[in-house]
């Protein structure tokens, strides 16, 4: 394979976003918290499929989206949140907090095992939360139990999250899990009461006023609670000039280095 390859000649690390490959399950992610045994037991086996083609790169980590389904509060509207399918979310009240403990630590478990067993870190990147989340103590628990299992925390799922759900706050999710952290995908986003620039380049002129995400804060968290957390550019460069893309990035700079 070619990435492979070029890992090895230029002493890179290849991270992987599950899955690698396209078209191996009707559903991009792996439904592992799914209440249906055998969907359940299906999104295992994709995964484990994956993680056999894998072997021979060797991913430092890949990246799961957590929790799949989504279990979604149902005192908020949904209708704007980024589902491809039905299947991928389930209503809190049909999914109850003794459920999500059980089937969370059989995940923790077993991705912890297969992360020794394949030599990678299984980092879960936090999608729509409800309160078995932000609200207890319960996946502090696990991460502290789990060390293996690492975190990503999205910019824009956190801003558009608070945006729509009036029971969220990012500043309380990200000052209590940014320190299990091993990565920020970056990017903004505008949002009145409609979302605009999805994964645009994270500028100093896109202000709070105007509709943009707090992004310098949510920086600033989480590097105090973090400084070691990798910033990953999730971005679409092809949004702005590249006088504007430079700019970006020199203003990050200076986010980390002031938070230093």
């Amino acid at each position: 394979m070619k990435l492979e390859n070029e890992s090895h000649l230029n002493s890179f690390h290849i991270g992987v976003h599950f899955p690698l490959r396209a078209g191996g399950s009707r559903l991009r992610d792996a439904l592992f918290l799914a209440q249906d045994e055998l969907v359940r037991q299906d999104a295992y086996d994709y995964i484990q499929r994956e993680l056999n083609h894998l072997a021979g790169i060797k991913p430092a980590y890949i990246l799961f989206h957590y929790p799949k389904p989504v279990i979604v509060d149902d005192r908020v509207n949904w209708e704007q949140w980024r589902f491809c399918d039905a299947a991928e979310h389930v209503c809190g009240s049909l999914y109850s907090f003794a459920e999500f403990a059980e089937k969370s630590e059989h995940l923790f478990a077993w991705l912890s095992e297969k992360g020794k067993e394949y030599g990678f870190t299984p980092v879960l990147e936090f999608d729509a939360l409800n309160s078995y989340i932000y609200d207890t103590d319960f996946l502090v628990g696990l991460l502290k139990k789990y060390p293996r299992i690492r975190l990503c925390l999205d910019t824009g799922r956190l801003f558009f999250q608070e945006k729509i759900d009036p029971f969220f706050q990012a500043e309380k999710v990200i000052k209590k899990f940014a320190a299990y952290a091993n990565s920020v995908h970056l990017w903004n986003m505008k949002y009145t009461d409609k979302v605009e620039y999805n994964h645009y380049p994270v500028l100093p002129e896109c202000s709070v006023e105007d509709g943009w995400a707090p992004i310098e804060a949510y920086l600033t968290w989480m590097l105090q609670e973090n400084p070691h957390i990798k910033i990953m550019f999730e971005h679409r460069s092809e949004m702005v000039t590249e006088e504007q893309l430079q700019r970006c990035y020199e203003w990050v700079d200076q986010i980390v280095r002031k938070a230093q």
